[in-house]
């Protein structure tokens, strides 16, 4: 162990010392190094969360850019902030992951702001959107209908409130 993190009192093991002065991280995995299944397949919902992101935010129609993008598409007032998405999409995969490999009795707690295109579209990945609210079925048509009524009158707001599925308080 280093002797810097010996005198501050701080416990770490062995790898992780040993990985600090060579720039590998230590696996968070319980199991060892995670396998390039579970990472290709994370890596996958994450760009879905993205893209599903992105859509709620600007798209009107066309959800899975099937045609050339039109004006017509496009939301006439764009509402959201992409900023903090992708880094709560990442934090939502990882903890997912976490929790079934760990069996793990937690909630994610993130801030207000405009984030919650990334928790809806992962609550829609899951399945636990389209439970709570039928009508947005987790099809090219319900994919449709939850692009068009994010942050748009009749719709639901750009950030995580208290109808968003897992959520327990606005702000």
């Amino acid at each position: 162990m280093s002797k810097t993190l010996a005198k501050s009192g701080s416990r770490m093991s062995s790898t992780a010392a040993k990985n600090l002065t060579t720039g590998k991280p230590e696996s968070t995995s319980a199991n060892g190094p995670l396998d390039a299944d579970l990472l290709r397949k994370m890596d996958a919902w994450w760009r879905a969360a993205n893209y599903l992101s992105v859509g709620q935010t600007y798209l009107y129609d066309n959800p899975l850019l099937k045609e050339p993008l039109k004006k017509e598409h496009v939301k006439p007032r764009l509402v959201g902030h992409w900023g903090t998405t992708p880094g709560l999409n990442f934090i939502y995969v990882h903890l997912n992951r976490v929790i079934k490999e760990r069996d793990v009795n937690m909630i994610y707690i993130i801030g207000p702001g405009h984030g919650g295109p990334g928790i809806v579209a992962n609550t829609w990945l899951e399945g636990t959107y389209s439970e709570v609210y039928p009508n947005i079925s987790q099809d090219e048509e319900g994919m449709k209908r939850m692009f068009k009524q994010f942050s748009f009158p009749g719709g639901i707001p750009s950030h995580v409130a208290p109808e968003t599925p897992g959520s327990i308080h606005e702000g």
